[in-house]
């Protein structure tokens, strides 16, 4: 008798078992081949990065564009938070690859970093109690002492601005700057529009307002250290997530409204 030309059942069962073991240790490799990055931002910068005292994992508009970069990047996330003054030494010196907390892009920190494609537009605003109708614009701030935040382009502002006609007093978190403003320990806050906002209509509702223009007109970027190899595929994409929707996405989550095309 000839014999048959099927497999024998054990034969195809090895053969299976050594295609799921080739087939998984390709995944596992493939997986192991994407690189970790260190990453660090703000704790405190809301809402574009802040703690979820429920899972005390870091939330906010930061982090959603940050993880969606990754994603589509390549590579994954390994965050670290810090006060925003000690972030741009962090990446200048490597001990952070990446940045990501709300820095504005300027000449004199690019000479010292990379930065992505701007991924946002703000500038600064003045923030001062309800019961404060004598301040309406930066020049009423004369005389006066104003809170900002430490490293910040607004803290850089004012000296500019004002310099010695105003008492400046750098802090060194939001939280601190804003109760020092509810405390009467000054006058009034400048900083950053979104987030002198955001303050304002939540746990400074009926005790704070916003008051004046919006000044020295900024843009957000990622921060990465000089000659990253990192910089072309966030900003390729960052300009993905434009083109197909998910950057509006996730503004209009954090900011109720989508972002506008000017």
């Amino acid at each position: 008798m000839k014999r048959s030309a099927c497999a024998s059942p054990f034969l195809k069962q090895t053969a299976l078992a050594a295609a799921l073991a080739l087939g998984l240790g390709a995944a596992g490799s493939a997986l192991a081949d994407t690189p970790r990055v260190n990453v660090v931002t703000d704790p405190s910068f809301v809402p574009f990065e802040m703690m979820d005292p429920e899972t005390g994992e870091m939330i906010g508009f930061d982090m959603d564009i940050i993880n969606e970069v990754a994603e589509r990047a390549g590579f994954e996330i390994n965050l670290t938070t810090m006060e925003f003054a000690g972030i741009i030494p962090a990446v200048q010196t490597g001990s952070q690859e990446i940045a990501i907390a709300g820095v504005t892009i300027t000449e004199e920190r690019a000479q010292i970093v990379d930065f992505s494609d701007p991924y946002y537009d703000s500038g600064l605003q003045i923030i001062v109690r309800a019961d404060n109708d004598s301040v309406e614009t930066l020049e009423d701030l004369e005389g006066m002492s104003i809170a900002t935040r430490i490293g910040s382009t607004s803290y850089d502002f004012l000296q500019e601005q004002l310099g010695d006609r105003a008492d400046i007093t750098p802090y060194p978190g939001n939280s601190d700057m804003y109760m020092a403003l509810l405390g009467r320990n000054v006058d009034a806050a400048f900083y950053d529009a979104p987030n002198v906002a955001y303050f304002s209509q939540t746990r400074g509702e009926g005790r704070t307002k916003v008051v004046g223009p919006l000044y020295e007109g900024q843009q957000y970027g990622i921060v990465f250290h000089k000659g990253s190899q990192w910089v072309e595929p966030v900003n390729e994409a960052l300009a993905e997530m434009h083109e197909d929707g998910t950057y509006a996405e996730i503004y209009e989550k954090w900011f109720g409204e989508a972002p506008s095309e000017e």
